[in-house]
């Protein structure tokens, strides 16, 4: 009867095709004594690199296995070497410990039986037999991690780094400043594609091993159904080439607004409570046509713009989408709906009635272009006067296809979303001046 170790050994030996035959035939107790060899069930792309490097950038899709491949990662290390001082950066530390140490792949979760590591919350601490530790960080607060030594380090999903004021280029400077313990210090990041400003400096840096990868590269470990699910409803959309084949969607030239502005502008909660709100509404031109966007948008009693919600609905009938603005409208408690009414406002606004809108309705007429209408909100972005709450990728794709001057080079036929928030934005920030053709009904 072979060991576990020579099991291993074997397994190791074959082609990854007829290893995973082989593992599929072995019993469920013979599993369970293999289930902590890393290198047996590890695809390619989730095994650190050979060779000597300081920097591995892990960029791929969801599902690659990104997380697993960074725990497994700092697994190895704090067994192997009791003296392997690690940094745990997330983009917060509620991240780096809900994702990083305690979530399924995170590191507390992988650990073989006898061998898990001590956890101290309050301080941040892992331990683990072997005398290394690793300390939990957050790149929102770069000056953390100004002083500490290490000899290695894990940052978590970098493309969520906070960017405001530079802060995830600063976190991640301090880090390497920082990185200076052991014989080879070394630093796995691990990332969906941005294209924000730190991620497109590690692809170009010629002294970083860079891993590309999609979704699809760990099928045989995900559902079928989500595949499936996320092939049929993502397919080759720029969202989908992002988030799920791990393309990096670089900036169209000329863009009103690119990806690092408004990353610069997020935050994952309203910092002022509203003095305002309105949903704005770009109707479809035709039924079953382009989607129609709806968009919720706040002013704050600070002063400064909020996007809160993206409920734009597509395919959907007159009697459908209205519905939707309702729903929307009271969920949020608006003060007014804005919808444009170039295609009918006598249409627009007898469907919005018809579906029990009682709130206060301001139909709009465009007299320019979408980009000359999106100009004066793209500048207020610039101003730090508005802000995102939260992801709407949807939303934010159509945004960055606003060319000065040109053409909507986004996703789809026309930027429904990104109008509607422009009528919001414009009612809310810019008053009438913003767009002098207004009516009331």
């Amino acid at each position: 009867m072979p060991t576990t170790a020579e099991r291993r050994a074997y397994l190791l030996s074959l082609p990854p095709a007829e290893r995973r035959t082989a593992l599929k035939a072995m019993s469920r107790r013979q599993l369970h004594a293999l289930r902590t060899y890393w290198d047996l069930w590890a695809h390619p792309g989730q095994l650190a690199p050979e060779g000597h490097w300081t920097t591995w950038l892990v960029m791929a899709g969801r599902g690659f296995g990104k997380t697993r491949a960074g725990a497994e990662w700092v697994r190895a290390i704090a067994e192997a070497d009791g003296n392997a001082r690690i940094a745990l950066v997330g983009a917060t530390l509620a991240e780096a410990r809900s994702v990083m140490v305690e979530g399924d792949s995170g590191l507390l979760a992988i650990a073989p039986r006898g061998k898990r590591p001590k956890f101290e919350p309050s301080r941040r601490l892992l331990t683990w037999r072997s005398g290394a530790t690793a300390t939990l960080y957050s790149a929102g607060e770069p000056e953390s991690l100004r002083g500490p030594q290490q000899s290695h380090a894990w940052c978590d999903e970098i493309g969520k780094w906070n960017q405001a004021g530079n802060r995830a280029t600063d976190a991640w400077d301090n880090l390497l400043l920082g990185l200076r313990l052991g014989s080879q210090p070394r630093l796995v990041a691990t990332t969906t594609p941005r294209a924000v400003p730190l991620i497109r400096r590690l692809a170009d840096d010629g002294d970083s091993v860079l891993t590309r990868g999609s979704t699809w590269d760990n099928g045989a470990n995900l559902s079928p159904g989500f595949v499936r699910s996320v092939r049929r409803r993502f397919g080759k959309t720029l969202l989908g080439r992002q988030e799920l084949d791990g393309e990096l969607i670089e900036d169209i030239p000329g863009a009103l607004w690119t990806r690092a502005l408004i990353e610069a502008c997020r935050e994952a909660e309203a910092s002022a409570p509203a003095l305002r709100i309105v949903v704005g509404v770009d109707p479809p031109a035709s039924v079953g046509g382009d989607a129609c966007g709806i968009v919720v948008a706040a002013l704050g009693e600070d002063g400064v713009g909020r996007v809160l919600a993206d409920a734009s609905v597509a395919g959907a009938s007159p009697e459908r989408w209205a519905r939707a603005v309702a729903r929307t409208a009271s969920r949020w408690r608006a003060d007014r709906v804005v919808a444009e009414a170039n295609q009918g406002g006598a249409m627009v606004a007898s469907v919005l009635r018809a579906a029990d809108l009682v709130l206060p309705l301001r139909l709009v007429h465009a007299s320019r272009g979408k980009a000359a209408r999106a100009e004066p909100v793209a500048a207020l972005y610039e101003t730090g006067r508005l802000r995102h709450v939260g992801e709407f990728p949807a939303l934010e794709d159509e945004l960055c296809g606003f060319v000065a001057g040109g053409p909507y080079q986004g996703p789809g036929r026309s930027p429904d979303r990104a109008d509607a928030l422009v009528w919001a934005l414009t009612e809310l920030m810019l008053g009438r001046g913003g767009e002098p053709r207004i009516s009331l009904t």
